[in-house]
């Protein structure tokens, strides 16, 4: 599953987004809320869009939940069919693309997913308070692979399009509408690392 992404959104790029989805222009916040990253792996740091006042706002969040047992792992992916989202935090993950990868010897090869005709894309997510005054906590929901990752893996995270990252924050849409892989030719890949057979 996805448990690394990339961050390379222009400030400038973000904000003209935000103010053309009528989500609120960022006036308290700079570039400095948005830095750029290569990789943003588990328990790495990263930047979240989350509803506050009359807008959205960035929040560093911690990439996963904690584990739930103590022989449990960090939970960076949740599975959304089935689920109801109405009282959950919902939030988005902005990224410049997300990588998956292939083969069972490391190193395996890794592929950098981008949306088409867009110059970033933000990933439907859920968030929660940080524990004993730590950083709050995302992690990424995923779907059904789209037939653009399906030869990469059995399950994708859910990209949104633009037009629905507010239905996602506000949740003004069905959640089955905006829980779903995109069409065909939506996203592209890139291999940029070969694996070792």
């Amino acid at each position: 599953m996805c448990n690394d992404y990339e961050q390379h959104i222009r400030w400038k790029q973000y904000c003209d987004m935000m103010q053309a989805l009528e989500l609120g222009i960022p006036t308290k916040q700079t570039e400095l809320d948005l830095p750029v990253a290569d990789d943003i792996k588990i328990n790495d740091l990263g930047p979240v869009m989350r509803a506050a006042g009359n807008g959205v706002e960035l929040v560093p969040m911690n990439f996963s939940f904690p584990p739930s047992s103590p022989r449990g792992g960090p939970v960076f992916n949740f599975r959304s069919e089935g689920r109801n989202f109405e009282k959950s935090n919902r939030c988005l993950i902005p990224a410049s693309a997300f990588f998956e990868f292939t083969g069972k010897k490391y190193p395996k090869a890794k592929h950098r997913f981008t949306l088409n005709g867009a110059s970033f894309m933000a990933i439907a997510g859920i968030w929660r308070d940080g524990k004993n005054g730590g950083a709050p906590a995302f992690t990424m929901l995923t779907t059904e692979p789209s037939s653009d990752v399906a030869p990469y893996h059995n399950r994708q995270v859910v990209v949104l399009k633009p037009e629905d990252w507010a239905h996602w924050i506000y949740l003004t849409r069905s959640q089955t509408e905006l829980l779903r892989p995109l069409p065909e030719g939506s996203l592209e890949a890139e291999t940029v690392r070969e694996g070792s057979d």
